[in-house]
């Protein structure tokens, strides 16, 4: 056998077979290329965020819920807000009406905002502001906050004002009315002294709810006392038993002071003062007459309790946890009959709280009641 060189072969068949290398080198190029792109496809999306980076630095500072979702309604990203108020569920929103707000801005590509009522984890409705809008050309971004807090006090509002009105007609209407009366029967002088002596109630009734408004207005306003005095405990309650004596006295109810002496709270005086003044009327205005009124007070670790026990009418186990709301009444005829405003307790919860202390209630229908006033102590300057 001849062994022959590549020289001895024709040009025509090396010209075939340096096609043939071309080809086979360029199919390995290819093949190496696609292969390279497959593994790069499928570790794109582990390595690069799913959410630009600008917007997830901006949803993790906010204060309102914010979540962010792609086109299939997969949950990217969301804020620890949102997991609270019951947003997000694993990967999806579960709340169907934000679900269908979010396909209503894919299809249109428009803003929407809304106002709606979501259940809640606490099983609470949260009334919440929604505002939906598209991010990019596939994520929508939804932005929910809490109004749960305005609407309860939009409402306390509304309430406020229907009650001061309804509450305000009554001894107006009455003063109008005995007015009418005194005019008709100026020539019987009896009957005068009759009506302008209830004409006086009436006006009396009505200064004490317009002050009372006025103070719970100043309480509700939530601003932390500017400036506190040491206040003794003794004057206040010997001030707030001068000021009912009359009235207890005309229904012969004994009101007795006991418990420790010298002990001081700091504090607003004219606050604390009626606070207890409020409890101490309360206690005679609801009792039953040839019965005893206690006040006394006593020292607890860093506090001091103001007690005030009466033996009246009491109050029932089911609205013991309401008589500190504005206007409450127990008993509405009852509260006519002694002149209350409904306001008394609540101006009572409202001193308690602002200077850092409580107040509590035990009471027995038909056997009578225990209000407890507890007040933080410090004792560094002057009683006043």
């Amino acid at each position: 056998m001849t062994l022959r060189t590549i020289d001895d072969v024709s040009p025509t068949t090396q010209a075939a077979v340096a096609a043939l290398v071309g080809a086979l080198v360029a199919a390995g190029a290819f093949l190496a290329w696609y292969v390279s792109e497959r593994q790069l496809r499928s570790v794109a999306p582990a390595e690069q965020p799913a959410v630009p980076a600008g917007i997830a630095s901006v949803l993790s500072v906010l204060r309102s819920s914010a979540v962010v979702v792609d086109a299939d309604d997969v949950v990217l990203k969301a804020s620890a807000p949102a997991y609270a108020l019951g947003l997000v569920s694993g990967r999806e929103l579960s709340q169907p009406e934000l679900a269908a707000l979010v396909s209503d801005v894919r299809r249109t590509g428009e803003i929407e905002q809304t106002e709606l009522v979501l259940a809640s984890p606490s099983g609470s409705p949260r009334h919440v502001s929604a505002r939906v809008a598209p991010l990019g050309s596939r994520q929508v971004l939804v932005l929910v906050e809490d109004r749960t807090r305005e609407r309860q006090l939009e409402r306390m509002r509304r309430d406020f004002v229907a009650n001061v009105s309804h509450e305000l007609k009554t001894p107006v209407g009455a003063i109008r009315l005995l007015a009418e009366a005194v005019q008709d029967a100026a020539d019987d002088p009896e009957a005068v002294i009759r009506f302008s002596g209830r004409m006086q109630t009436e006006s009396e009734r009505l200064t004490r709810l317009v002050q009372q408004i006025i103070d719970l207005s100043r309480l509700q306003d939530d601003d932390p006392l500017e400036s506190t005095d040491v206040i003794s405990v003794d004057k206040v309650i010997h001030h707030a038993v001068d000021t009912i004596s009359t009235d207890a006295e005309a229904r012969r109810i004994s009101v007795v002071v006991t418990g420790e002496t010298g002990l001081t709270v700091p504090g607003n005086r004219e606050q604390v003062g009626a606070a207890v003044s409020n409890l101490v009327a309360n206690a005679v205005a609801y009792s039953v007459e040839d019965t005893t009124v206690v006040v006394s007070a006593k020292a607890v670790p860093d506090a001091v309790e103001i007690s005030v026990i009466d033996q009246g009418i009491g109050i029932p186990a089911a609205e013991l946890e309401r008589i500190f709301e504005r206007f409450y009444r127990v008993d509405p005829a009852r509260h006519r009959s002694t002149g209350g405003t409904g306001l008394g307790l609540s101006i009572v919860k409202h001193v308690a709280a602002i200077h850092g202390g409580d107040v509590s209630v035990w009471s027995v229908e038909g056997q009578g009641s225990t209000f407890t006033l507890t007040f933080p102590t410090r004792n560094d300057e002057e009683p006043t």
